[in-house]
C-alpha cells in the first residue's frame, strides 16, 4: 500500500523536491515544442498517404482541429521559454502537462488506429510506422518528465498492441510486440537517465547549499571582522574601508560628505581609578548611546580605545552641529552599578573634498581638528579649515626638521636663576630648551615640544637636553640646584626615567640637587604609570616639583597622592598679586606648603612691588624676569668666571643651604 501511495505521489509530481521540479520544467521548455512539431509533421504525412483511401472526415475533418490544438500547445510552450516560474508554478505546469499529454496521446492513437482499416498494406504499414516512431519520439522528448512519458507509452502501446493482436496477422502482431518491448527498454533507459538527472540536481542543490552556507559564514566572518566586540559598532577596519569607498563613490558623483573623529575626555582617570572592567562597561554604554542617536545621515564606528569615528552624509552646514550633538549626548551622566560617572567628548571634522580627496588625508585632517579641540576647546567640535592647513604645513616642516636635527649642535639650554629669599641669593637654575634651526631659525619651545610629544621624539629630545644641562651646571664653580621640566610622555616611560638617572650617576651630580618639574595634566591621563615612574625617581634621591600649581582642578589631591617635594605657583597669580583674590590664593598656597613641609617657588616675578609683597608673605623661592631672563650657558659661565654676580645677586652654595629652614620649609 505504501508503494502505491508513493507511486501516486510520484505521478502527481512530488512537491517535496521543488528544486528537481523546477529543473525538470526548465528542460521541458526546450523539448516539448519539438514533441508537438513531431506529432504534427507525422500526422500530416499519414493523412496525406490515406487521403485517397480514407474518408475526408478522417483525413481532414478530424485531423484539422487536432492540429489546431497541437499548434496552440506548441505556441504556448514556445512562449514559456521566456518565463521563469517558481517551484510551485512549475509543479502545477508539469501536472497539467501529464494530463494534457495523456489526452493528446489518446486522441492521436484513436485517430491513427481508425485509419488502419483503410488502404492497402503500404498504408497500413505507414500507420504502424507512424505510431511506433511517434511514440518513441514523444518518450524521448518527455525524458525529463517520466510521468508523462509513462502515460504516453501506456496510452499508445497498449491499444496499439491489443489492436494488432485482435487481427491475427503475424507481421503486425510482431511489430506491435516489438514496439512495446522497445518502448519498455527505452523507458528503462529514460528512468536511469532521469535518476542520474535527479542526482545531478541534488548534487547541484547540495553544492549551492554549501556555497550559500559558505557565503553566509564568510559574510558573518566579514561582519565580525568589521565589528567591535565591545560596543557592537563597526570597527576601525570597517571605518577605513568605508572611508575609501565613500571617497571613491562621492568623488565620481561630485558629492560631498564629512568625516568626524570623537575622543572621550576624562576617560583615562576613570579607567585607572575603577579598573578596566568598569572602563569597558562605560565604553559599552557610550557605544549604546552612539547607536541610538537616531541620526539617519550619520554612521558611527569605534576606532579603538576611547576614540570613535563617524561619517556624515547630510548638509555640511549642519555637520558641526551634528558633531556637537554627539559630544553632548556622550557627556550626559552614566549610571553603572552604584556609580554615577561623567565623561566629556571632543570632536574634529573634515569635509570631502575640501580637506582632502583620499581617506588617509581626510582622517589626518579630522584628527588634527580633534587635536585642536582637545588643546584649545575641550568638549567642542572643530571643523578643519585653511588656517589649520597652514598650521599643519608649518608643523610638518618643524616635524621634519626635528627628525633630522643635530641635537647637540642645534639645541641649547638656557638657565633662569632661582632666588632664595630673604637672602636674595641665587641657589639654582631652571633649565629651558631653545632650538635654533639652520633653515627654520628660532622655533618657540611650546611649538617644538608639542610636536616632539605628538611624534614620539620627546624621549630622545629630553635625554639629550638633560644630558647637556647636567654637564653644563656641573661645570659651574658652585653646587647649584638644577630644575628640569619633564613632559607627560617622559614620566610614563620607564626607559626615559632610567636614562635620566643614568645621566645623573654618570656625571657624579648629587641627585638631591636635581628637581624634575611635572604638570598636573601630565599625571592625570596616565596616573598609574606616572606614579610608578615618579616614585622611581624619588627613590633615587631626586626632587619632584608640581608645576603650574593652582591652574588644574585637582591639584590638592595630587599633593597627597604623589611624592611631591615642591610646588611652583603659576605666574598668572603673580601678575594679579595686587588683587585680593590672587593675593589670597598665593597666601593660601604658601601656608599649605608650610603645613605639608614642602617647598614653594613663585614664578613670573617681574616687578619690585611683586617681590616686596612676596617677601611680606615669607615666600622662600622666586624666579622671574625681575631678576633675569633665561641666559645661555656661556653667558652664565663667563659671568661666574669673572667673579660677577648673576642678575646682581650673589651665588649661594646650595649644599651649604641644605639645612636652611623658614617655617618648616625644606631646602630646594
Amino acid at each position: 500500500m505504501e508503494k502505491i501511495r508513493a507511486f501516486i505521489r510520484w505521478m502527481m509530481i512530488d512537491p517535496r523536491r521543488p528544486d528537481i521540479a523546477q529543473a525538470q520544467y526548465n528542460e521541458l521548455k526546450t523539448q516539448i515544442p519539438s514533441l508537438y512539431a513531431l506529432l504534427m509533421v507525422n500526422a500530416v504525412a499519414v493523412s496525406y498517404t490515406h487521403f485517397d483511401a480514407a474518408p475526408v472526415y478522417l483525413t481532414v475533418g478530424i485531423l484539422a482541429p487536432i492540429l489546431v490544438m497541437t499548434c496552440l500547445r506548441m505556441t504556448a510552450w514556445i512562449r514559456a521559454r521566456k518565463k521563469d516560474l517558481g517551484p510551485e508554478e512549475a509543479i502545477a505546469k508539469m501536472r497539467q502537462t501529464v494530463v494534457l499529454g495523456s489526452l493528446v496521446a489518446a486522441i492521436y492513437i484513436a485517430w491513427s488506429l481508425s485509419l488502419d482499416s483503410y488502404g492497402g498494406p503500404s498504408e497500413r504499414g505507414h500507420v504502424a510506422l507512424f505510431i511506433a516512431i511517434t511514440v518513441i519520439g514523444c518518450i524521448f522528448c518527455l525524458m525529463h518528465l517520466p510521468q508523462a512519458a509513462l502515460m504516453v507509452m501506456v496510452i499508445v502501446t497498449v491499444p496499439y498492441l491489443v489492436h494488432y493482436l485482435g487481427q491475427n496477422q503475424d507481421v503486425y502482431v510482431a511489430i506491435a510486440l516489438n514496439i512495446f518491448l522497445v518502448c519498455l527498454v527505452i523507458l528503462q533507459v529514460l528512468f536511469n537517465g532521469y535518476n542520474g538527472f535527479c542526482k545531478l540536481i541534488q548534487s547541484q542543490s547540495d553544492l549551492a547549499a554549501k556555497q550559500t552556507e559558505t557565503e553566509r559564514l564568510s559574510a558573518d566572518n566579514a561582519r565580525l571582522a568589521e565589528t567591535d566586540v565591545l560596543t557592537d559598532l563597526p570597527n576601525r577596519r570597517y571605518f577605513f574601508n568605508r572611508l575609501d569607498e565613500l571617497t571613491r563613490d562621492y568623488g565620481n558623483r561630485g558629492d560631498v560628505f564629512a568625516v568626524g573623529v570623537v575622543d572621550l575626555d576624562r576617560f583615562k582617570p576613570i579607567n585607572d581609578t575603577y579598573g578596566h572592567q568598569l572602563g569597558d562597561q562605560l565604553l559599552m554604554e557610550v557605544g549604546h548611546r552612539m547607536k541610538t542617536l537616531g541620526l539617519d545621515t550619520v554612521e558611527i564606528c569605534r576606532l579603538g580605545g576611547d576614540e570613535f569615528g563617524f561619517f556624515y552624509c547630510g548638509d555640511l552646514d549642519d555637520a558641526a552641529a551634528v558633531g556637537q550633538t554627539i559630544c553632548e549626548r556622550i557627556s550626559e551622566a552614566y549610571r553603572i552599578g552604584d556609580l554615577q560617572l561623567s565623561v566629556g567628548a571632543s570632536c574634529g571634522i573634515a569635509f570631502f573634498p575640501e580637506a582632502g580627496r583620499t581617506g588617509h588625508t581626510l582622517f589626518d585632517r579630522s584628527d588634527y581638528a580633534l587635536y585642536h579641540s582637545k588643546t584649545t576647546s575641550r568638549g567642542r567640535t572643530t571643523v578643519y579649515s585653511t588656517e589649520h592647513e597652514a598650521r599643519i604645513r608649518s608643523e610638518r616642516a618643524i616635524e621634519s626638521a626635528l627628525q633630522n636635527a643635530d641635537y647637540n649642535q642645534e639645541f641649547e639650554v638656557h638657565f633662569q636663576p632661582v632666588v632664595l629669599l630673604p637672602e636674595r641669593v641665587v641657589v639654582g637654575f631652571e633649565a629651558l630648551a631653545r632650538w635654533d634651526n639652520p633653515v627654520l631659525g628660532k622655533v618657540p619651545p611650546d611649538t617644538f615640544i608639542a610636536i616632539a610629544e605628538r611624534t614620539g621624539l620627546i624621549h630622545r629630545l629630553t635625554v639629550a637636553l638633560f644630558k647637556k644641562a647636567v654637564s653644563q651646571i656641573t661645570a659651574l664653580p658652585h653646587d647649584l640646584y638644577l630644575s628640569f621640566n619633564l613632559s607627560a610622555h617622559d614620566i610614563t616611560n620607564a626607559e626615559t626615567v632610567a636614562a635620566l638617572l643614568e645621566i645623573i650617576r654618570g656625571n657624579g651630580i648629587d641627585p638631591r640637587l636635581v628637581t624634575f618639574e611635572i604638570t598636573e595634566t601630565s599625571v592625570i591621563d596616565s596616573y598609574e604609570a606616572a606614579e610608578t615612574c615618579l616614585r622611581t625617581l624619588r627613590a633615587a634621591g631626586v626632587k619632584l616639583a608640581l608645576d603650574d600649581f593652582g591652574t588644574g582642578y585637582s591639584s590638592l589631591g595630587y599633593l597627597h597622592r604623589l611624592p611631591i617635594d615642591c610646588v611652583k605657583i603659576d605666574k598668572s597669580f603673580v601678575a594679579g598679586l595686587r588683587e585680593p583674590v590672587a593675593s589670597g590664593v598665593v597666601t593660601s598656597i604658601l601656608n599649605l606648603c608650610r603645613s605639608m613641609q614642602i617647598n614653594c617657588v613663585v614664578e613670573g616675578v617681574e616687578e619690585s612691588d611683586q617681590l616686596a609683597v612676596l617677601e611680606t608673605m615669607q615666600c622662600r623661592y622666586v624666579q622671574g624676569y625681575f631678576f633675569s631672563r633665561p641666559m645661555p650657558f656661556d653667558e652664565v659661565r663667563n659671568t661666574l668666571a669673572s667673579g660677577a654676580t648673576i642678575a646682581g645677586l650673589p651665588i649661594g652654595n646650595a649644599g651649604s643651604l641644605a639645612d636652611a629652614r623658614i617655617s618648616g620649609a625644606k631646602p630646594l
